[in-house]
């Protein structure tokens, strides 16, 4: 059960202008720190502790960093003192808005000259995601995006991607060339053994369709592997 904390230390016996509620409304959105917009989605706190107090813990362990915090699951809240399902689910929702947010904000139909427009187009895709996933760019002619498809989804060690539905799916949208990605929730960006052999595999087979792999991306954070820029295409 969460604890109601008391009126004596309920945010309600602030100065209005210290209240994050009224402080959004009086000063702007921007002005409010991250543990006061976590305060106003969860609503209250402990008998204990604030609500701005509940979000200062959560933030202090996720490191200060909303993308660390966008990897926790509802379980993982319910561990801060303070936070049952139902405010975990009010800050996993404000987390996904976000995201999607940054998603609809991309080109729908942008040319990728190279691997940091790859990188941007799927970072929206890959960037939080606790377990690992594989993606393909398919391109058009003129290097312009036809589709992103994730085609496949795995734990936190791995992922499978198959070399013939990737080439059919290659196929049927009439694809000229294509670009792989997927990420490592480890954090760590460089290419494993296997990662290094399905390129060689994906590329060979491109080779045999005339789709060239043109290259292939390995998410980290906010950081990124390009085969291609490697010199390993």
């Amino acid at each position: 059960m969460e604890e109601e904390y008391s009126p004596i230390t309920t945010i309600k016996t602030w100065a209005e202008a210290d209240r994050p509620r009224e402080k959004l409304l009086a000063k702007g959105r921007e002005v409010l720190s991250d543990a006061e917009l976590i305060a106003i989605l969860i609503g209250s706190g402990t008998k204990s502790l604030s609500a701005i107090d509940v979000g200062k813990n959560i933030l202090g362990a996720a490191n200060n960093n909303l993308n660390v915090l966008a990897k926790y699951s509802v379980k993982d809240l319910m561990k801060f003192r303070g936070i049952g399902e139902a405010k975990a689910i009010s800050i996993m929702a404000a987390l996904e808005l976000g995201r999607r947010r940054k998603e609809t904000a991309v080109n729908k139909k942008p040319k990728i000259t190279g691997s940091t427009d790859a990188f941007n187009v799927l970072k929206p895709h890959l960037l939080d995601l606790p377990h690992e996933e594989f993606w393909i760019i398919l391109l058009n002619r003129a290097n312009q995006l036809i589709q992103l498809k994730r085609v496949s989804s795995g734990g936190i060690s791995g992922t499978v991607a198959d070399v013939k539905m990737i080439f059919k799916e290659a196929i049927e949208q009439l694809a000229s060339g294509i670009i792989l990605a997927h990420n490592h929730p480890s954090g760590n960006k460089q290419p494993s053994k296997q990662d290094i052999s399905l390129t060689k595999k994906m590329k060979d087979a491109g080779a045999i369709l005339e789709i060239p792999v043109l290259d292939h991306i390995i998410f980290a954070e906010d950081q990124f592997f390009s085969f291609a820029d490697n010199a390993m295409m």
